[in-house]
């Protein structure tokens, strides 16, 4: 490819990185991570980030030192993966959402009921968007069995399927669960696709029957647990009793006997709970968990649990020092339970470039007791965020308002961040109750989010470099 003298070029939306003595782009435009050589990072360098003409350029870059072959090879490279590209005078079209996506993942809420009342639940504190008064409490049999049905039906095309079950507290309608397993399997298995499951629990009403028949299913479950007992101490049932000591021993036993998928840890951040390496050597080393996430409270700023930015501040760095630790263990070829740090670098490493933050409303719905679909599992038993209802089917100009709303070309605060590919501006429930509007993008969380995501792309390009063959891991993932 000829680099004609009088052209003029500028750098496209890219984030330098280095990691493990090597130089990296990352592009977001189009999600890819690049390892670029010496030559092209001076040449990044001397660009700037208004543009140059090559002529100039090429002068400058031999005045440094480099040869006109070194030059010459790295523009091409940096032209070639559109690190550099002539100066645009209009933005690129917004590309058009498909009128039909088949759905790919259900979400159950079995009930909308739980016997704990932790003092941060969206459900029922100030973060809470449902309207459940007059609906049933419990999803009856009629009603799943149609949302099977429905599922089915609007995710022609999809060979592998996936249905969650949520609460509430899911297992408090376990013989509910149990029949829509069988169904499913056998209704998805007739037309010759496959469905796997998962559920997240409490896991107060764990039994040794329960545990036998995830483990015999295959099911995968999250446990909603905050660490030891003193971090825990926001999980309580109704009459203020801590959870912590009656789970503990149940957790145990199903870890021990649940050896079919790995059993992950879901971890609630809040003001006061925010010692994550503490609470990781706890629910890793004590008692086993092979993943663990955290997810911090940041939602409604009146909300007294939520966390403020100095306290996100020390969170940053405790996931950063994780990070390391992941890194560490990518080298050596083990795995970490840091799901966070493996859940970004998936993607990463899929590079995707995301036109909406996750797959609500797009390849995912949630469905209440009632039957009514939501965008997702938060949205659930909201009136305002009603999509339609599994015996009717999903009311379309409903779906297209909230997936326009919430794409990332509508989001302009968005438009000239690097990270927006992995983020596209944030958690809708999240932005509902900051903001008001599921479409506007979580501004309060930006700095955070892209240093975090800078860490990720280094941990990432460390292994690229170091240990390559450690990302078949996330190949082996995506089939799965």
């Amino acid at each position: 490819m000829k680099v004609l003298e009088a052209e003029t070029y500028q750098a496209g939306e890219v984030h330098r990185f280095e990691a493990a003595g090597q130089e990296f782009v990352y592009l977001a435009p189009a999600g890819g991570i690049f390892g670029i050589s010496a030559a092209a990072a001076a040449v990044l360098e001397t660009m700037g980030a208004a543009g140059r003409r090559m002529d100039e350029l090429r002068a400058e870059m031999r005045a440094a030192g480099f040869s006109a072959g070194d030059v010459e090879e790295a523009l091409e490279e940096l032209i070639e993966a559109r690190v550099l590209e002539r100066p645009r005078t209009l933005p690129p079209p917004r590309q058009k959402m498909p009128e039909r996506f088949p759905l790919q993942s259900l979400v159950m809420n079995l009930t909308n009921q739980c016997n704990l009342s932790c003092k941060y639940c969206y459900e029922y504190g100030e973060d809470k968007v449902a309207t459940p008064d007059g609906k049933p409490k419990f999803m009856d049999w009629e009603t799943a069995k149609a949302s099977v049905d429905f599922f089915l039906q609007d995710s022609a095309g999809r060979e592998r399927l996936h249905i969650t079950f949520f609460g509430g507290e899911t297992l408090m309608n376990f013989p509910l669960l149990k029949k829509v397993v069988d169904y499913a399997e056998a209704a998805a298995g007739a037309q010759g696709r496959a469905v796997d499951f998962s559920l997240t629990t409490n896991a107060t009403l764990l039994t040794p029957a329960i545990i036998g028949f995830l483990a015999d299913k295959r099911i995968g479950v999250t446990v909603s647990i905050d660490g030891p007992p003193d971090m825990n101490k926001l999980r309580v049932f109704a009459n203020g009793r801590p959870s912590y000591d009656v789970i503990a021993p149940k957790i145990r036993e199903l870890l021990a006997r649940h050896r079919t998928r790995p059993v992950g840890a879901r971890v609630t951040l809040t003001a006061e709970v925010t010692d994550c390496i503490r609470i990781f050597r706890h629910l890793t080393e004590d008692l086993g968990f092979q993943e663990v996430g955290f997810a911090p409270v940041t939602s409604s700023q009146k909300n007294l649990v939520t966390i403020g930015s100095g306290k996100m501040d020390s969170i940053l760095e405790q996931f950063c020092a994780l990070a390391d630790e992941y890194l560490a263990a990518a080298l050596e070829n083990r795995q970490h339970a840091f799901s966070n740090v493996t859940d970004t670098i998936a993607e990463l490493h899929e590079g995707v470039n995301k036109s909406h933050p996750c797959g609500a409303a797009l390849g995912l719905v949630g469905v209440g007791p009632s039957g009514d679909i939501a965008p997702c599992h938060r949205f659930v038993d909201s009136d305002t965020h009603k999509l339609g209802n599994v015996f009717t089917g999903i009311d379309r100009s409903k779906q297209a308002d909230f997936l326009e709303r919430g794409h990332i070309d509508a989001k302009y605060d968005c438009h000239t961040c690097w990270a927006r590919p992995l983020c596209a501006g944030g958690c809708h429930h999240e932005a509902y109750v900051r903001y008001g509007d599921t479409g506007h993008p979580n501004l309060h969380y930006c700095d955070w989010i892209r240093t975090w995501t800078d860490k990720c792309l280094r941990v990432y390009g460390a292994i690229a470099a170091q240990n390559p063959g450690f990302l078949e891991h996330f190949e082996r993932r995506k089939a799965s």
